[in-house]
């Protein structure tokens, strides 16, 4: 038996797959969701980013921990038995310019980078995850609008790409690669944060999933990344356009597992040992998740552990969230996409009959 300290701002998912593979799991997380303390020995909350490396130092003196897993948030701590891409090798990948330009030198597809007054145009900060703050805007007032609701936080423009949003799941070894499977990308939609990562279906069966699979291949062996790395990209009719590297677990986890019918983790470990399998897996089934925001202002008032089954980051009783806040994740699955739809849909229905007040 060994020992992992899961850290970062979410890692319910890591935990739960490191636990699945037989690992004393201790974790640092902002929200410490009912599920993730199930699957920990210890765990130690933050609230700010900025608390998040002594919150860490705390755990490493208090438990005897053999590895260190980052999640979003923390892929840049010093760490000195970290499981998984080096802080100083993830730095290059944080920032959404200096991925550009990785792209670029590789002469992988990529969205063309706009100047000032060339629209339309997708507006994103140089550093974050998730995508929340991702915008299309047509006109130089749009922008500025834009830039104030980012806070005036560094930023690039790209030309907009119209098609499917996807990913790659990948494991790297630092110099070679293997592409696990594609996902579909689910984006949140409407008119706030329209471009917020929202879940993912896997496998994806799009004409060109096989073309970005063996891009993304090639774009994790050159990028120096170990472990389970994320290549997002979007799918036109003609071509698979690279958007972004996640140089850490992704929250394609579920589904990834789903589908394949093995565990992720123990996947990753192998893979920071320079073990890769010898071929890609092939897909058992399809598994769908969906991250929920709050229709309105709203209080949790019941205990929903009993859909442990088919809901993930499970809140409180009493947790309070403001509309449009991520509340918890619902799951589905079946043989066919379709059919993991239809399970997702009946389980969301489930779901909701918890927060009716």
């Amino acid at each position: 038996m060994k020992s992992v300290l899961v850290a970062g701002y979410t890692t319910r998912h890591v935990a739960a797959s490191a636990s699945r593979a037989g690992y004393d799991v201790y974790a640092v997380d902002h929200f410490c969701d009912q599920d993730l303390i199930w699957y920990t020995k210890d765990h130690l909350a933050f609230d700010e980013l900025d608390e998040l490396p002594f919150a860490v130092e705390e755990m490493m003196e208090t438990h005897d921990i053999d590895h260190v897993v980052t999640t979003s948030g923390a892929e840049l701590l010093e760490i000195s038995n970290r499981l998984g891409t080096p802080a100083h090798i993830a730095e290059r990948f944080m920032d959404k310019g200096k991925t550009q330009d990785f792209f670029e030198d590789l002469g992988a597809p990529v969205p063309k980078r706009l100047g000032p007054g060339e629209y339309p145009a997708m507006m994103k900060t140089l550093s974050g995850a998730g995508g929340w703050r991702n915008a299309c805007v047509h006109s130089d007032a749009e922008r500025e609008a834009w830039e104030e609701f980012a806070d005036y936080a560094p930023c690039m423009a790209q030309e907009p790409i119209d098609g499917q949003p996807a990913s790659v799941s990948c494991l790297g070894t630092g110099d070679a690669a293997l592409a696990l499977c594609a996902n579909e990308q689910i984006l949140r939609g409407g008119d706030s944060c329209a471009y917020a990562f929202s879940g993912s279906l896997t496998p994806c069966k799009h004409p060109l999933a096989e073309r970005m699979m063996e891009l993304a291949e090639q774009i994790i062996a050159e990028s120096g990344c170990v472990g389970s790395v994320g290549v997002d990209f979007v799918l036109t009719d003609d071509e698979a356009y690279a958007i972004e590297i996640n140089p850490r677990f992704q929250g394609t986890v579920e589904t990834v597992e789903t589908a394949l019918g093995m565990n992720l983790f123990s996947l990753h470990r192998d893979a920071c040992m320079g073990i890769l399998p010898e071929k890609r897996p092939e897909p058992v089934c399809f598994g769908v998740r969906k991250i929920l925001a709050a229709p309105r202002n709203i209080t949790i008032q019941k205990e929903m552990s009993a859909l442990r089954s088919t809901i993930t980051d499970i809140p409180y009783p009493g947790t309070s969230f403001e509309e449009g806040e991520v509340m918890f994740s619902v799951t589905g699955s079946g043989p066919t996409r379709e059919d993991a739809f239809s399970s997702l849909d009946k389980n969301i229905r489930d779901a909701l009959q918890f927060i009716k007040e």
